[in-house]
């Protein structure tokens, strides 16, 4: 059987060399169908886990407030979406003061700029950081952490000390072998003590994590005045089971701190973490199918070009067929011939394509700078799509080989 096997694999190879640029077409053929399959599916699981782990540091027992839900901010360019006021900074005050359950922390936030110029010395950074005003609890509610240094404290926050923390990018440029604890920067004319290092973050959706500076909340409103600016509200529940009560009680508060009346819908939005994460998740869902329809038609296309060449080589061989009849050659053994070289080319074609999958993988990973996950179910979904291609494409060719008479097949010119 093995010797059969072999004897085959050598009569492949053989074949393939005499209509080697046919054979390398549809090898390119097979290569792009297994490659949209793979590519996509592992540029999938690159955003998954890019997604994931962002979300997972927040932990499940976290929600914010913003201006809208997710549902709202995905439909916000749609002219029927609702139009809500921003959380202006007295509202997202007095929702702190306001709102008292049991083990919870409120943290609030803004974006004060972004594109701002920060200088160490002579050493200026690129006009491409973002600065945020923030509270002592916005890291704790936000899943931050600090490499080295330490988070602001009530004193900071309450005596509007002029120290910042700064991203993990700083350590790499601006503040790039020094000890960055204890250093002047300047924003804006401002000088700034680095008290803290936040934990590398990595990038996500284009936004650029470690490239940012925090600063105490009253501090950031007074350099970075602007009409329109919208407050973020983040809670944290200690105890998971109470986190429904704590939205809960949420939704109360606020609906006070925006004067709404009984009939009046909520015009602001609460969003837990889990939830987001599973909502995000299902969009990822979509584009798993989408990876799916467009490798099964590319595929489809390639096990047409497949059978088509393999048909072509069954009529172009048939004196080969009709001479190893002849001399005593069977069914199976013709047959088996062609499922061989149907085999090699369509691996050849699918080794192509989970390279050049892999390797799109991997490019998706550096761009998002975050670790590349091994798409096993990709490649395992490669592999049997190559058996499938084999299959469908090889074997009526292979039948209809096997099925030649061999004196008709000698007379073949």
């Amino acid at each position: 059987m093995f010797s059969l096997l072999r004897e085959n694999t050598k009569i492949a190879f053989s074949s393939i060399k005499t209509q080697l640029l046919r054979t390398i077409l549809t090898v390119i053929i097979i290569g792009v169908g297994i490659w949209a399959l793979v590519g996509i599916l592992a540029t999938v699981k690159v955003l998954e886990n890019t997604i994931t782990g962002n979300f997972s540091a927040m932990g499940t027992n976290t929600f914010s407030i913003s201006r809208y839900d997710f549902s709202q901010q995905i439909r916000q360019n749609d002219r029927t979406a609702k139009v809500n006021p921003n959380i202006t900074y007295p509202q997202a005050k007095s929702f702190q003061d306001k709102y008292h359950f049991p083990a919870s922390a409120v943290s609030l936030s803004f974006t004060a700029a972004s594109d701002i110029e920060v200088k160490y010395g002579s050493e200026k950074t690129d006009p491409e950081i973002s600065v945020l005003g923030v509270d002592h609890n916005f890291m704790g509610n936000s899943g931050l952490e600090t490499t080295s240094g330490r988070n602001f404290t009530t004193f900071d926050i309450q005596n509007n000390n002029y120290v910042c923390i700064v991203g993990s990018d700083f350590e790499k440029g601006l503040l790039k072998d020094v000890n960055p604890i204890g250093k002047t920067i300047s924003i804006r004319g401002a000088r700034f003590k680095v008290i803290g290092v936040l934990k590398e973050q990595g990038s996500t959706f284009g936004n650029r994590q470690d490239l940012r500076v925090l600063l105490p909340i009253q501090v950031a409103r007074s350099l970075f005045t602007a009409p329109n600016i919208n407050y973020d509200i983040k809670v944290k529940t200690q105890n998971k089971d109470m986190l429904d009560g704590s939205i809960d009680e949420a939704t109360i508060t606020m609906r006070r701190v925006r004067k709404l009346n009984p009939v009046e819908e909520n015009n602001f939005g609460i969003a837990r973490s889990d939830e987001l994460l599973q909502r995000l998740m299902s969009q990822i869902n979509i584009l798993n199918y989408a990876a799916w329809c467009i490798g099964i038609i590319t595929v489809f296309g390639s096990t047409i070009a497949l059978m088509n060449i393999m048909l072509v080589s069954v009529t172009e061989r048939t004196r080969e067929i009709g001479v190893r009849k002849s001399l005593g050659a069977k069914k199976n053994t013709i047959a088996g011939q062609f499922l061989t070289e149907t085999l090699i080319i369509s691996f050849l074609g699918g080794l192509l394509g989970i390279v050049l999958g892999l390797l799109t993988g991997y490019g998706a990973s550096l761009l998002m700078k975050t670790a590349f996950p091994m798409p096993w179910g990709a490649t395992m979904a490669a592999l049997t799509t190559i058996i499938v291609v084999t299959i469908i494409s090889g074997a009526y060719p292979a039948v209809k080989a096997a099925s030649l008479d061999p004196v008709e097949s000698l007379r073949y010119e």
